[in-house]
This record gives structure tokens, sequence and C-alpha cells, in this order.
């Protein structure tokens, strides 16, 4: 296979309020046939997006708005369709923003690397879809949320053994042995 896959470096900016540093990041493999919206899905799934029942929009350099005519009400002024709109619209060294849940604003900074690659050298395998390859940084949960019934509270103290409550599955779970 030839390197004609785009390299895409895409950076949390901000979320939920707040900007990030330093800012988690992925690196991701998509071909010049995939949509907008395959990248967001895959984008969405690398950033630990686990509801994505929400709106996303690209906005390209140009302030073009990429957003799919199937999810949006009412497209933003000048909008072209993720659901049909390829990344071969993308060359070397282009930047472009991605929001995923325009209510908190989860943005990103993303980057076409100036060489193209070859999936099977890149990710060891033939991917069908866009596909993260490396990363870096803390994702912040989608809602804020720390541990499982977070309401705002305080967080719990942890225990002296936080792996007590564990099957012993494995040797170094369960409670201490004697």
């Amino acid at each position: 296979m030839a390197r004609t896959w785009l390299s895409i470096r895409v950076e949390l900016v901000s979320g939920r309020g707040e900007d990030h540093w330093p800012r988690p990041g992925r690196i991701l493999a998509a071909a010049r046939s995939h949509t907008f919206e395959q990248l967001g899905t895959a984008i969405d799934l690398a950033f630990a997006r686990w509801d994505p029942a929400h709106l996303r929009l690209f906005t390209l350099a140009d302030q073009t708005p990429v957003c799919s005519f199937r999810t949006w009400e009412d497209t933003p002024d000048g909008a072209v369709d993720s659901d049909r709109t390829t990344l071969s619209r993308l060359t070397a060294g282009d930047q472009f923003a991605y929001t995923f849940d325009t209510g908190d604003d989860w943005t990103r900074l993303c980057t076409i690397a100036d060489h193209r690659i070859n999936p099977p050298d890149e990710l060891d395998l033939v991917a069908a879809q866009p596909t993260p390859h490396q990363g870096w940084g803390d994702l912040p949960d989608q809602y804020g949320r720390r541990w499982n019934g977070d309401n705002g509270s305080p967080a719990p103290r942890p225990p002296s053994n936080p792996l007590a409550d564990l099957p012993p599955i494995l040797p170094w779970w369960g409670p201490r042995q004697r």
C-alpha cells in the first residue's frame, strides 16, 4: 500500500469552560476518502467521549463549517455536509477546529502532518475507519465526573489498600495474605 493516508494530530484545547494545558492529544490515521463524520466519530472515541449523542462541528481555516445535515436542525450558514464531505479537501499543514457537544464545547485543534503514512507501517494493521495510533495526556471525563456516582461532593478518602475490595483474580488483588 502506498503512503496515502493522512496523519492528523488532534489536541484537546478546552471543554466545559476549562482550557487544558498541557493539551492531551492523539494522532489519527485517516484515508482521504473518509468523511468528516467518520473522523469525528474516531476523535470522539479516541478522547473517551462515551455519550456520543451530541452535535459535532468542524470549522475549517477558511471558516467553512462542516456538520451533519442529518443531525443539525439549523445548519450554520455556508455549511457543508460532514456525511458527504471527504478528507480529500485537506492538504499537508492544514489546521482546523473540531467541536464535540456544542453546549460543553469540547474543542480540539487538528493539524494535518506534512507527510502521508502507510497504515500497516504505522498501525500494524489495515484499518477500515480513521484510527488513533498514538496519544498522550489525561483525558477529562465528558461530564466532569471523577468516580461512579460523583455528584459534586468532595472525593472519598482512598482506603489504605485500594485493591482489597477486588476479587483475587490476579495475585496482587484482594485482601493481603499474611
